[in-house]
């Protein structure tokens, strides 16, 4: 062999840029053994040593181990095999990092207790599985004792909060306060009443399905009595009311008459607790939606007008 094509460990060293002991130490390992030895028992390395070295220098700097390393050069898995699994593991690594992250942000932004940035840390550990079954036990709590209202409960299971992998302080913030609302004994207590509520009107023959043109009417000509002024206790809200509560007996098939606007109130007083509202827009903020309007002036101005309305007839 021509010994210009072979190199000492000092030599091979200034040539990677790697110690002398971290090459003695590849080599003592088996993983780059020398070529040959000089006549003094030095070892010697030839280029495609030096290749070899190069390439586990690179895996090594991947965050691969050297059990995996020393079966990509023997040959024994693939490189490209063990670069897929590889990256795959990198990527659980970034977007791990990029929780903690968006907890130290949120954090900060909240400034939070160390007990609350605990809980907030836990929360963001668990899998997409594990964060969706948080919000399944509570529409299990809250609904499942009763033939409720089933579109509501859909609606529920199909707009889960999803964590993004590289969530903002404010996603983060949201989940935790949405874990804390959908916990809340009070509050799973109110969801059961209306649920036990919408039971009973599915009992009765009366439609509980979602109505979102009738909420659309209400929120348009409501939301347009407000911007100009006008008061639920006015002469002029008794034109809203009739031309709301006309939609209401179309849309459920009842008579327009006091019996209907009553049962309109009681449904309004059932389904006015502001944490419902609190819950979607949590719910969106994870998501990333568009913020919600809120809607409680809306239904708060309607329930008003409906009992001035019910008093003077």
């Amino acid at each position: 062999m021509d010994d210009e094509t072979l190199y000492t460990i000092g030599a091979l060293a200034d040539r990677t840029g790697l110690t002398v002991k971290t090459i003695r130490f590849y080599s003592d390992k088996g993983i780059v053994p020398p070529t040959t030895h000089s006549h003094g028992g030095y070892r010697l390395y030839d280029l495609e040593a030096v290749a070899r070295l190069e390439l586990v220098r690179t895996l090594r700097e991947l965050g691969m181990d050297l059990a995996t390393v020393r079966r990509v050069l023997a040959r024994e898995t693939s490189l490209t095999e063990v670069a897929a699994a590889h990256a795959e593991a990198v990527d659980v690594q970034i977007r791990v990092l990029r929780l903690r992250r968006a907890v130290l942000r949120a954090v900060a932004k909240r400034d939070s207790t160390e007990k609350e940035m605990e809980f907030m840390h836990k929360l963001v550990q668990l899998s997409e599985a594990e964060r969706a079954r948080i919000i399944h036990d509570f529409v299990d709590d809250t609904f499942g004792a009763f033939d409720g209202n089933p579109a509501v409960v859909e609606l529920l299971r199909s707009t889960m909060p999803e964590l993004p992998d590289d969530p903002t302080p404010e996603q983060v913030g949201a989940w935790m306060d949405l874990v804390d609302l959908v916990q809340d004994n009070d509050f799973r207590a109110a969801i059961r009443r209306m649920a036990e509520y919408q039971a009973e009107e599915r009992a009765a023959g009366d439609d509980t399905g979602l109505h979102h043109d009738l909420t659309e009417a209400v929120r348009d000509q409501v939301g347009h009595a407000l911007s100009s002024g006008v008061e639920p206790e006015g002469p002029a809200a008794a034109a809203i009311i009739g031309e709301l509560t006309a939609r209401y007996a179309e849309t459920f098939d009842k008579p327009d008459d006091r019996a209907l606007r009553e049962w309109i109130l009681e449904r309004l007083e059932m389904a006015d607790d502001r944490r419902v509202e609190r819950y979607w827009q949590l719910v969106a903020t994870i998501n990333g939606w568009p913020p919600l309007p809120d809607l409680g002036p809306t239904f708060a101005w309607f329930a008003t007008a409906l009992r001035v309305d019910l008093a003077q007839s």
